[in-house]
């Protein structure tokens, strides 16, 4: 059997890290690229390709997904299917991004409305993309394509969920945030649980990974950007090629386990 192809996911790549992301993808492999977004796409696509003079553009496919919507996973999915069936193609890289916050002080504050949205997106979101594109990612039996060693890719498929340091039940001496700090933990046990059907499905061949990017520069943290040092506030491309760097390196010893973007590991 001829070794399977690979291909690469941001979802979503609209705003945030997300374009950042696709954009590193497109610049440092040859590989085809999938972007999502709730609207707009070919502005998005621009967006992403804008400045990427030696980047071919049909290498890059954006999708419409509002994960508040599992018909438009299911309808992106199926359309990715068409592109990289899973007879000769296979998922080698997932950024599952979705995020919202609405940062409570006090009990007061909590906004039932609100913290439902926020898990809706931060847990119900990359729970709804894991349920629909896991059959994309290799299993144990599965042939896949060597990779260079030059390649900026991880040996081994990764889903790699945006998690988040506050969401460390053992880090949280703080407090605050309530709904965004529990969204952010279940995010950390999805992880986990979904890596142990990877080990039983994949083997070493497919890992799941937590990642915290720091504090980025981008609208959901605007709010914050007065509080944090300097050197500490991060732009989207910083935290995308260090995101891409613990990817790689983190390995099968890493799986399960959510790391930060210095590569450190982030306590449950």
């Amino acid at each position: 059997m001829a070794p399977l192809r690979p291909w690469l996911l941001t979802t979503p790549a609209s705003r945030g890290i997300g374009p950042q992301l696709a954009r590193r993808l497109l610049l440092t492999t040859d590989l085809p690229v999938v972007a999502t977004a709730r609207k707009s796409i070919d502005e998005v696509k621009a967006d992403i390709l804008d400045g990427l003079e030696n980047v071919d553009p049909d290498r890059l496919s954006v999708f419409e997904v509002d994960v508040t919507d599992e018909s438009t996973i299911s309808t992106a999915t199926s359309r990715i299917k068409e592109l990289f069936p899973t007879s000769s193609h296979y998922l080698h890289l997932a950024y599952l991004l979705p995020g919202i916050l609405h940062p409570e002080k006090s009990p007061g504050q909590i906004s039932a409305s609100a913290a439902l949205s926020t898990f809706q997106v931060n847990t119900l979101g990359p729970l709804l993309l894991i349920k629909h594109l896991h059959p994309f990612l290799p299993r144990k039996s599965t042939s896949l394509a060597t990779l260079p060693s030059s390649s900026p890719l991880p040996a081994q498929a990764v889903m790699a969920l945006m998690s988040a340091r506050v969401g460390s039940i053992s880090d949280n001496s703080l407090g605050g945030w309530y709904s965004y700090r529990a969204s952010k933990a279940a995010v950390n046990q999805i992880v986990k649980t979904f890596d142990i059907h990877l080990r039983q499905s994949a083997g070493e061949k497919a890992i799941a990974v937590g990642l915290h990017p720091g504090t980025v520069k981008t609208e959901l943290s605007k709010d914050f950007w007065n509080k944090v040092r300097g050197e500490k506030l991060f732009s989207g491309e910083f935290a995308a090629e260090r995101l891409g760097e613990v990817v790689k390196n983190v390995g099968t010893e890493g799986r399960g386990k959510c790391w930060d973007w210095a590569g450190k590991e982030i306590p449950p």
